[in-house]
């Protein structure tokens, strides 16, 4: 069973059918060079494919980030943890159109909680481009550090970003609501 998770403006769930075609033209734009694009729709599939299916082999996958006031799919986000990965990983992807607005930032706070409180994990990365300076700025904005670099086949060597533990993270992430507040 998907959970479904909320925060202020986002609701964090399964995939449907319906969310395939904005993120098919996601990845078959300029805009996913960082998660393995630009792709053609048959490689879409199988990636938004792998994210739902994650949920029934690992028992954990991406959500699906919709935006509440809209309804519309804004973007990918949550623990990712496929063959070839030398470490559990939260993972995101906010569509351009979403983008600048906060939302990368509230969904990946809320799965790196799911992860630590209803999975129990006490360590994740993220693995992001060298090149992908807003997505590590994120990380940053999470508390992760940068930790050097490690292979992720088969895409060969990329930097990776380690989140805080658990409590030092939800104390991190209670300071910038307090002072951001």
């Amino acid at each position: 069973m998907i959970p479904t998770i909320e925060t202020d403006r986002l609701i964090l769930r399964a995939l449907k059918q319906a969310d395939f075609e904005p993120l098919a033209a996601f990845f078959e734009s300029d805009a996913a060079r960082f998660v393995g694009g630009p792709m053609d729709r048959v490689a879409a599939w199988r990636h938004v494919a792998a994210s739902a299916g994650s949920w029934v082999l690992r028992g954990f996958g991406e959500f699906a980030v919709e935006h509440k006031a809209s309804g519309r799919i804004a973007g990918l986000v949550g623990p990712w943890f496929p063959e070839g990965w030398p470490e559990k990983e939260i993972g995101w992807i906010i569509l351009p159109e979403f983008q600048n607005s906060g939302f990368g930032f509230e969904a990946a706070a809320r799965a790196i909680r799911f992860v630590y409180e209803d999975l129990g994990w006490t360590t994740a990365i993220s693995c992001i481009a060298r090149d992908n300076r807003p997505s590590a700025s994120l990380a940053e904005k999470l508390g992760a550090t940068c930790g050097g670099e490690m292979e992720f086949k088969p895409y060969g060597k990329f930097p990776f970003y380690r989140h805080l533990s658990p409590a030092a993270f939800v104390e991190h992430v209670e300071r910038r609501a307090y002072c951001d507040g």
